[in-house]
Parts: C-alpha cells; structure tokens; sequence
C-alpha cells in the first residue's frame, strides 16, 4: 500500500500517510511553576541547538567555506580570529543580507515526509577603522570593528509520520506516575500541569476499572491499539536564531605577526511550536479510542557574553598560519511554556481539550544560566603573487580546523529566580546527561579565490563533525558546499554567494525510560543566497 489517509474517524486532525519525515532533539523545558520534578524535559537538546551552528558571514567568507582563521583582511575575522583586522590599513562599510531557503525531509518507520520553510536574516554587517602608523616602534598599523552577525539560525520546518507498534506517548505520563508513586487521581490531576495531568483530564491516560482513590492504578486508552500500529505523527516549527554584536581590534607587528581580540554579546531567540499526534489504525468505534494529541509551545530569549582573541603569524610573503581560542559563551536565558491535549475516547468521554494555563492561570517560566562550549581554531593561508598592493594579488587557498567540546556545555540556576536544592539537582542531572550524550568533534573548512582584475572567483567545502556519543544510534553532521563571484573597483566591493548546506541528523519525538526510543531520521538541505555590498572610507 502506498498511501494511506485516515480522518481520525470522522473527526480532527487529517492526516496522510505516505510510503515510500541536537539532530536529535533535546527539549529543554525548565518549567519550575510547580516543582521542577514536574518539567517536562530531562534531556540537553537546547545544549548542542545553541552550539552546533554555522555562522553568517560576508558573502566572501561564506564562498570560501567560512573560512577566515588566517586569512585576514576581512570584517568577517571579528568572529574567527580578530587578529585578521591587522591587515586593515584602510577602513570599510560593509552590509549583508541574505536569504535562505530551508527543507527538511524526516523519515520515520519506514515512511518519509518532506517540508519547506523560507527565510530572511543579516550576515556581517559593519565598520573596521583601521590606519597605518608611521611611527618608529614595532606596531606598523592597527584597526577596530564593530559588527553584527547572524551567528546561528534556527529557522526549520520538520514533519514525520509513521505506524509504531512498540509505544505510545501516553507511556511518557505513566512513567511519571510510577516514578512518583502516584496513587491519589487528585494529584495526578493537578500536580503536573504540562503533560500528566492534561492527559489524565482528557482520558488520554485513566484509572483502572476496580481500583479506588488513594490506591489508584493507571491505564492508556492508546496502549492496546499497538498491536495495530499507532498512527504517530510530529511536526515541529523552529525560528529566531542568534544575533552577535561585537566589537574587536587588532595590532600588527612589523608585518610579522598579528594579534586581535574581540568581545561578543549574543543576542538569543528561539521559539519551538510542535503537534505530536497518536491515533487508532482501525475502523473500531467502540474501542474507546480515536486519536490524543499534545501541542507545546515554547519560547527562549536572553542575551549572553563571549571573548575572542587569536594571532596570526606570517614567516614569508605567501604563507599564513593562525590559532584563535573562543571561550565559553556565557548567556542568562528565560523560557516561557505552554503545552495543551487534546483526545477522543469516542463513546467513552467523547472530545476533550485542556491547557496548561487553565490549570496553571499563565504559562511556566524559567530562567537560568548556559555555558556553551569553548573553540579553537587552527588556520592555514598560502597567497599567491603576495604583495602589499592587493590589487595586485592573485589569489590564495586556505583552510582552517576547529575543536569543539560540545560536552563542555552546562546549565546553571540563575540565583536570583530560582535558587533552591531541587533545581540545583535538576541541572546537575541534566548536565551529567549532556556529558553522556555528547562529544567533542572537529570541524573542517577549505576555500579559495582566484582573480582578475576587478573579478574574483570563489570555491569553498566545509565539514561539520558528529557531535553524538551514538548511544541509541543518533548520529549527525554537516556538509557545506560553496561558490561565489566578487567585484573589486574604485573603493567599492560587491560579492554574491550561494551556499549550499546539507545536515544530517536526528530526532526523538519522545523518551521513555522502560521502552526502547524511536528516532525520525532528518535530512535538511538550506540554500543560502548572500549578498555583500562594502565601500571604503
């Protein structure tokens, strides 16, 4: 059978199904509102989302893989290595935009989906004031920038469906309640407003014919059509992405060597909508049973902090090396969340809906700390015809590798929210979960230019490592294929690139702790158009 649709007999959702949709997600839900044993989320996903990214950048840079360790020369190094601003001696303007056009496919038990999601935002935009000094002492010219960047982007639509026959969502809600040693329907009522409590209240979950109040036993209405196969279906909208703000300068001595260093501040937005949907595979109106649903909602902002610095050495006239360290970034974060079921027990209970606000009067809110990981760069340039007149240069190949511990990550309590021994347990769990999932990796990039004149041409490939321990099978990387023309002529530059991003990766659309996971395999493919127009000054 190649395709197949079910009404969710006679009533919503439609759903199609057809035969032929880090990343493996991690939902941080710090939902503290009641008790933080009732969060909704014990796995690290914001951790690796807000460190395994692929920076914006001029329409240079991104033509030549993202490289710029040891290059120089180029606005760009304000968030590589800064000891690239050395080489400015003259001072530039520089404005990019850029466009991207995102698809996901996600395959999930045997069955793929595909979904499409566009998008606008702002590469490396900014000022370098850089001038020589004609002085006597080893400082031959120095520069200082100011800049913005699209530093990450978050911008995906991701769908999958597919028919399990080994668990259902609902078992999520009972965990809880056997984890917890409920036994009182009015604790599993109110207590854990995000999830248990909405199901129990819409019959998603219920009690067991026979047993009474204090000595409760619990059941899924869903469970018993496994045999069948659940229709099972997620989609998930991701946006907002990480604006960096930063400043930096460098020196250079006696042409020689070159060192920078810039401070960054982050500026963090991210807001995940998603639909998880369970339903019966048969015509069965009498088996109590038609499909549940949980919707969540959740919304991260904050504003963080990093350092950059590096040095470039240059022993020759056409040969470059680099090593630049990037600390932690260190960012105060707030959630705001909301989740809310629906389900239809048919006969038995018929449609029922709730939210969490409804039992909570607003949504939960979180605020806390993250540290991501620390990097360093090590970076390779050979120009060719190096001259100090770079109009009259040829071209160059370089090449740059980078460390990342993506373990490094942690989560803290921010003192002034939330300081209590609960929640400082409930990160320390979570940061230990983060160690076990995750590793650190490298990341490679490569590029080059060739130019005519006022023309250049430009190719780059840059390799994004496997972050993922490969516990349960979850593995993933990044592919970047690139190439763009530039203009050179009478202070003014403009460059076109298209960059072509391939990820692998994977998804979890729920744990269980007593039942093997499922994982929806992803595969996103993001065409970014950038555009970079710059005068000089």
């Amino acid at each position: 059978m190649t395709l197949i649709v079910f009404n969710l007999i006679k009533r919503k959702p439609v759903m199609t199904l057809v035969a032929n949709k880090k990343r493996y997600t991690f939902p941080l839900v710090g939902l503290l509102l009641i008790s933080v044993m009732q969060i909704n989320a014990q796995e690290p996903a914001d951790a690796l989302r807000f460190s395994w990214t692929v920076p914006g950048g001029t329409a240079r840079q991104q033509a030549i893989g993202g490289t710029m360790g040891s290059l120089g020369g180029e606005i760009s190094a304000l968030y590589a290595n800064p000891a690239g601003l050395g080489f400015y001696k003259t001072s530039d303007f520089v404005f990019t935009p850029r466009y991207s056009f995102n698809s996901t496919k996600g395959s999930f038990l045997d069955r793929t989906e595909k979904d499409n999601k566009n998008n606008f935002s702002i590469g490396t935009t900014g000022i370098v004031l850089g001038g020589s000094n004609r002085g006597g002492n080893n400082i031959r010219s120095s520069a200082f920038s100011f800049g913005v960047n699209r530093s990450a982007d978050f911008n995906s639509q991701i769908l999958y469906r597919g028919q399990n026959k080994t668990s259902s969502y609902s078992q999520k809600f009972l965990e809880e309640i056997q984890n917890n040693n409920l036994k009182d329907a009015n604790a599993v009522s109110g207590d854990y407003p995000f999830g248990t409590s909405l199901a129990f209240n819409t019959f998603w979950i219920d009690t067991i014919g026979g047993s009474t109040n204090g000595n409760f036993e619990f059941q899924s209405r869903a469970m018993p059509l496994l045999a069948e196969g659940l229709l099972q279906q997620n989609t998930i909208t991701n946006s907002g992405g990480i604006t960096e703000f930063a400043l930096g300068g460098a020196a250079n001595f006696n042409e020689k060597i070159y060192v920078g260093a810039t401070l960054g501040i982050p500026i963090l937005r991210y807001e995940r909508e998603s639909t998880f949907t369970e339903a019966d595979p048969t015509d069965d109106v009498s088996n109590k049973f038609n499909f549940a649903s949980i919707s969540e909602n959740l919304r991260t902002k904050g504003v963080g902090l990093n350092l950059k610095a590096g040095v470039i050495f240059k022993p020759a006239e056409f040969f470059r090396v680099g090593l630049a360290l990037h600390s932690p970034t260190f960012y105060s974060l707030s959630d705001n969340y909301t989740a809310s079921v629906t389900a239809d027990t048919e006969g038995y209970q018929g449609e029922q809906s709730q939210s969490s606000d409804y039992l909570t009067g607003s949504p939960a809110q979180f605020k806390y700390m993250l540290m991501t990981p620390y990097r360093a760069i090590l970076s390779a340039s050979y120009v060719l015809h190096e001259v100090e007149d770079v109009r009259n240069q040829k071209g160059f190949l370089t090449a740059d590798i980078e460390y990342v511990n993506y373990k490094a990550s942690s989560f803290s309590a921010d003192q002034e929210f939330d300081n209590t021994l609960e929640t400082k347990d409930y990160l320390k769990s979570l940061n230990a979960t983060i160690d076990k999932t995750y590793k650190s990796a490298f990341n490679f990039r490569v590029g080059g230019e060739l130019k005519f004149t006022t023309l250049m041409v430009r190719a780059g490939f840059a390799y994004y490592g496997n972050p993922y321990k490969n516990l349960i099978g979850e593995k993933g990387n990044r592919l970047l294929l690139s190439g763009g023309l530039g203009y050179r002529n009478k202070g003014m530059f403009i460059d076109l690139t298209y960059v072509h991003n391939m990820t692998k990766d994977v998804n979890t659309p729920y744990r269980l702790q007593y039942t093997q996971n499922v994982l929806a395999r992803l595969k996103q493919t993001t065409g970014n158009a950038v555009l970079t127009i710059g005068f000089k000054i």
